[in-house]
């Protein structure tokens, strides 16, 4: 019972105690109280943040309070490490994530229908093939190209008797043997004859029938007429065969082969609205997959004038390498466009941006060392912050150290509650 007795008396006396300093501290405040006084009625960035409650006793449910600034002289904050800058305008670049959908190239596919009518009687190459420019994929056995090539043969030969003929009649002329009507009829035979095989000519180049095989004509095999071939215009590989050995095709009938090369192609991204502004021809593109690997790079090459009515959207479109085959047409990915912004802005490096009581501060000079401000900070790119509200270009902050000096500021406030 004494123990006890002796430990209320204990207590008692420190709460006495307490209060006299209490009582004492209304007429003669230490230099390091009136700081503190100070401190809990600075203005951050124009607004004043009390730490105390209003019956005056200070407020600890939400943790230590932090003091208002931290007390450093010119020769400390040097040797510190603290490094004081001024706000400055530059441009911060915008990451935009953005939907893209890859495309054939439409200089790269080529669709394959048949030029005469005809029977498929070979096929060369089917699905998955792949095949370099001039192979041929089919042969057709085709009455028409026959009687096409025959025609041409007729007229050659027809062409050939007028020309032999006209020469034999200039000869007899130069000689005063023929009359000039006669030379000037055989003229006009063979301006007829060679019309003539002209004509038919064009009609064999206009179904893909080239010189080589028009000059070897009368060398061919018998039956050798009749065969008409589907050619690869390009490079690249057979995605659809749609004939059959024996079918019957004709003119214009839907493609026998659709060819495609892919080792270039189009990512077309769906730009909204909003970002237009942002987007412009020769900035980087990094294409993604759906895990966020990348795929690809590459520029935006064209940007389309129009809108898309119904998507409310614009078209940006990329060229893209694909040596690799990692895109398919068809395949949709997620274009990162680094966009600049439009305007300067105000901007600090971002290690001058530190979280203060929960608010996202920079510190700036004080009286008599450094104080957190409450700022507004937006986009971020290149190591710098965009500044929106909370200071001003040509504003003098701290540019190296902020942590330091955060991390002062938190052990002080510790240790103004355990004085407390």
């Amino acid at each position: 019972m004494i123990m006890i007795n002796d430990r209320i008396r204990f207590t008692l006396l420190s709460l006495l105690l307490a209060l006299l300093v209490g009582c004492g501290n209304d007429s003669a405040m230490t230099a390091s109280d009136r700081k503190s006084g100070q401190a809990q009625s600075h203005e951050h960035g124009g607004h004043v943040e009390a730490a105390q409650s209003e019956d005056g006793n200070h407020d600890d449910s939400e943790g230590p309070l932090v003091r208002e600034d931290v007390q450093l002289s010119a020769e400390e904050a040097d040797a510190a490490g603290i490094r004081v800058a001024r706000a400055d305008r530059g441009v911060i670049s915008v990451q935009l994530e953005l939907p893209a959908e890859i495309r054939a190239d439409a200089d790269r596919v080529a669709r394959l229908s048949p030029q005469v009518d005809g029977i498929v009687a070979q096929l060369f190459a089917g699905e998955g093939d792949t095949v370099v420019e001039g192979d041929a994929l089919a042969r057709l056995n085709s009455r028409e190209l026959a009687g096409l090539k025959a025609d041409y043969l007729n007229t050659l030969s027809a062409e050939r008797l007028a020309r032999a003929e006209l020469e034999r009649e200039q000869n007899l002329w130069e000689k005063n043997i023929t009359s000039e009507a006669d030379l000037q009829s055989a003229r006009a035979a063979f301006s007829a004859a060679n019309a003539a095989r002209e004509a038919a000519e064009n009609r064999l180049h206009a179904i893909g029938v080239d010189h080589d095989v028009l000059d070897r004509l009368n060398e061919a095999s018998d039956g050798a007429l009749a065969h008409a071939f589907v050619v690869a215009p390009i490079a690249g590989q057979i995605i659809e065969r749609r004939v059959s050995l024996g079918e019957s095709v004709s003119a214009g009938d839907e493609p026998m082969f659709i060819l495609l090369d892919d080792s270039v192609v189009w990512a077309d991204i769906a730009v909204y609205k909003e970002d237009l502004a942002s987007v412009r021809e020769g900035q980087t593109v990094s294409l993604q997959g759906e895990n966020g690997q990348p795929l690809a790079e590459g520029a935006i090459s064209f940007l389309f004038p129009v809108i898309d009515e119904a998507s409310r959207t614009a078209t940006a479109r990329v060229i893209v390498e694909n040596a690799e085959h990692k895109l398919r047409p068809g395949q949709f990915v997620t274009a990162r466009i680094d966009a600049a912004s439009s305007s300067l802005m105000v901007r600090v490096p971002s290690d001058a941006i530190v979280d203060v009581e929960g608010e996202t501060s920079v510190f700036v000079p004080s009286g008599t060392g450094f104080a957190p401000r409450a700022v507004q900070a937006g986009q971020t790119s290149a190591g710098y912050t965009a500044i929106h509200s909370g200071l001003g270009e040509g504003e003098a902050f701290v540019s190296e150290g902020a942590f330091t000096l955060k991390a002062q500021l938190e052990k002080d406030a510790f240790g103004d509650g355990d004085a407390h």
